[in-house]
């Protein structure tokens, strides 16, 4: 159990604190921003350009075009707030079947849990139990167009019950919202060089683009994490039991700037009424030249991740990489370690994440597992 403030803070850690004169941008359900599954998180929290696993809808449902095998099931846990919380968590399911050689589609549930709380008026009072959730629930369809590259589209719906009863009622109401996908992904021929061969990836992905959410009728209207995600990649193939992948990604939330701070680091009033009246869909435009400092501000929005995969006779995988993201953005810079280990139809993969910044990472020095399936027939992409 856990006193009322504590829900205040957890809905705040999905971005890190803002300091005076630093124009964090702050969106509703930021759960949907965290890396689900193990292997990803291994890497940087990147997967937009990454080969096909089970995971790929959040990242890049238009890899699941380029799956090896028929169907693929993973299930994932993410801790969250480990040090100090224990029963915060974010469950991740995901499936994919390959229609033909073509084509696929896809379904995934996150699910986010801050556990139970205790609510209570005055000290003496019995308490009300809250049990504060939110999720998402995805489906994709993937197509090739052409022997190297494919295109996808993505359905979510998204339901926010963060909403605390008041006085002891149960009147509060989930906040609930509909967004989509667009993603396109490269696969290039494997490549014969001089000493190994290779092959080329690359990726894009436009998320949650959709209306803003909203948890109270005339209440503040706030911003889905919007984003755009590519990045490209490059497999060393050694020989037969050896390979490396190297990848990089960038990554820019579609959402408004706040905008000016007055002289004692208020938001100015008029400034503010017109990031609040702004829609979802403007807000997606407007973001890439709203900020009051320009391009070079702008630039401070991107975030960028390297990752790297190294595989051993498709059985046994290391994984490390670097995310970073500007200190007056976040200051979100963290390494990762992770590894997977395959055996037949099975495989499970492991992560843990390594903070650099000065702001407290809620995920850092905390082991996440994901556990995949993969079956049915094998497709040979070449």
């Amino acid at each position: 159990m856990r006193k009322i403030s504590i829900v205040f803070f957890v809905l705040i850690v999905g971005k890190v604190f803002a300091q005076d004169n630093q124009r964090v941008i702050t969106t509703a359900v930021p759960f949907l921003t965290i890396a689900a599954d193990a292997r990803s998180a291994g890497m940087g929290d990147m997967g937009v350009a990454t080969s096909t696993d089970a995971f790929s809808q959040q990242w890049n449902p238009a890899k699941f075009a380029f799956a090896e095998q028929k169907m693929g099931i993973g299930v994932s846990y993410t801790p969250y707030l480990e040090s100090i919380i224990t029963d915060i968590s974010l469950l991740n399911a995901s499936f994919y079947n390959k229609l033909d050689d073509q084509s696929a589609f896809a379904v995934s549930l996150r699910y986010f849990t801050l556990g139970e709380i205790e609510l209570r008026q005055f000290a003496n009072d019995p308490g009300t139990i809250a049990k504060p959730n939110e999720l998402a629930l995805d489906g994709s369809y993937s197509l090739k167009l052409s022997p190297t590259f494919s295109m996808a589209v993505g359905g979510r719906y998204i339901r926010s019950n963060l909403k605390l009863p008041q006085n002891g009622t149960e009147d509060s109401q989930a906040a609930g919202s509909f967004a989509v996908d667009v993603a396109g992904y490269y696969r290039s021929r494997e490549i014969a060089y001089n000493n190994f061969d290779g092959r080329w990836r690359g990726g894009f992905n436009l998320s949650n683009i959709g209306g803003k959410i909203q948890y109270d009728a005339g209440g503040q209207e706030n911003f889905l994490p919007s984003k755009l995600s590519f990045g490209g990649g490059f497999d060393f193939i050694l020989d037969q039991d050896n390979v490396i992948g190297l990848t990089a990604e960038f990554t820019k939330l579609l959402v408004p700037t706040p905008q000016d701070y007055d002289n004692d680091g208020d938001v100015d009033a008029a400034d503010n009424d017109i990031y609040q009246n702004e829609s979802g869909f403007s807000g997606i435009f407007n973001s890439f030249s709203d900020a009051p400092d320009g391009f070079s501000e702008e630039l401070k929005e991107f975030t960028w991740a390297l990752g790297a995969e190294y595989t051993y006779q498709d059985s046994f995988m290391l994984r490390t990489g670097y995310f970073n993201e500007s200190e007056e953005k976040g200051s979100r810079k963290f390494f990762t370690l992770g590894a997977g280990f395959k055996f037949k139809a099975a495989q499970i993969d492991l992560s843990y994440l390594f903070s650099t910044s000065q702001v407290r990472n809620p995920l850092e020095n905390t082991l996440r597992f994901s556990l995949t399936f993969n079956l049915g027939e094998e497709y040979y992409n070449d």
